[in-house]
């Protein structure tokens, strides 16, 4: 079966960290730039952060610039992401998406069609 998964999600208090996990199964990630999207409740999906094949080329959204690294793992068949210094306004679910396109083109949103999407994992940031 082919699909993504996300882990990893919860819920944290402001200033803390999380690290999303994005494992594919059943197809090679490496053929596929991968997407992490967020949607908080009422409002718009949002590309947070995107990454090329290699890992060599990255895009943030710029309301996570420094606080979130993206990465990938191809040989283990994941792509992470690194949440440091959260907000309440970082609240929402995150999921992943795979696409057959570049970087520029996937984030902050997808120009062609998503070839794969996960489910998502729920990230709640509240004292």
């Amino acid at each position: 079966q082919l699909k993504l998964v996300e882990s990893g999600g919860g819920l944290v208090q402001p200033g803390g960290s999380l690290r999303l996990s994005c494992a594919a199964s059943g197809f090679p990630l490496s053929y596929y730039v991968i997407g992490w999207f967020r949607q908080a409740p009422g409002k718009e999906r949002e590309g947070v952060s995107c990454i090329s094949t290699s890992g060599g080329s990255t895009r943030y959204a710029d309301s996570v610039k420094g606080r979130f690294t993206i990465s990938r793992d191809n040989a283990n068949n994941t792509v992470y992401l690194q949440m440091n210094n959260l907000k309440p306004e970082d609240t929402g679910l995150y999921y992943c998406g795979a696409g057959i396109m570049t970087v520029q083109a996937m984030c902050p949103a997808p120009l062609y069609g998503m070839d794969y999407w996960g489910k998502g994992t729920l990230v709640t940031v509240s004292s």
